[in-house]
Parts: structure tokens; C-alpha cells; sequence
């Protein structure tokens, strides 16, 4: 069984930091790209970042910058390391394993970012 387990999230002031972790069961997490996304109130889900088994990172365009996306194998995770927040970040965070087509989801982290 799959899961995927994320942890992090919270309220923070725009301009200041936090960061999310997505721990991995039930899948060959080393083979496997990952990825977060998020979806704002009334929105779609869109992609934040996605890293690939390699550990090749790719980023939105909003995010470029103040968001790092990395990955440990060995403790089959996926962190989300997110600096200068803004209001317009403010959603839920899911962590991806396998793509969004016939990938898994993880439950959701909620980011709040106070102007």
C-alpha cells in the first residue's frame, strides 16, 4: 500500500520561511520522480516542483528562486524548502510520487502566508 505522508505546513508571515516534508511507503522510492503541487482556494492543483530520480530539479516559474525541491533516498523523502513566501502561495501542498496522471497523492499540508 502507498502512502505518502506530508508534514510542514502552517502560518507564516509573507517574507518569511517554511519548510515541507513528504515521508514515502510502499513504492521503489529511488526509481521514482516526486514532486509537490498546490492547489489555492477556487484554483486548480498546479505543480510547484518536481525532482527526478536523479535528483534534477524543475520549479514553476513562481516559485523560481525562493523554493527548493530536494530528496533523500535513503530515508525515502521528498522537502520542500520554501523562503520569501508571499499571500499568493497560500494553499494546499500535496506531495506526488509517480506523476499526476496514474501517480499517488499524499493527504495535503496547508500553507497559510499572512500579508
Amino acid at each position: 500500500q502507498v502512502q505518502l505522508v506530508e508534514s510542514g505546513g502552517g502560518l507564516v508571515q509573507a517574507g518569511g520561511s517554511l519548510r515541507l516534508s513528504c515521508v514515502a511507503s510502499g513504492i521503489f522510492f529511488s526509481l521514482t520522480g516526486m514532486g509537490w503541487y498546490r492547489q489555492a482556494p477556487g484554483k486548480q492543483r498546479e505543480l510547484v516542483a518536481t525532482i527526478t530520480r536523479d535528483g534534477s530539479p524543475n520549479y514553476a516559474d513562481s516559485v523560481k528562486g525562493r523554493f527548493t525541491i530536494s530528496r533523500d533516498n535513503a530515508k525515502k523523502t521528498v522537502d520542500l524548502q520554501m523562503n520569501s513566501l508571499k499571500p499568493e502561495d497560500t494553499g494546499v501542498y500535496y506531495c506526488n510520487a509517480g506523476g499526476t496522471r496514474t501517480g499517488f497523492w499524499g493527504q495535503g499540508a496547508q500553507v497559510t502566508v499572512s500579508s
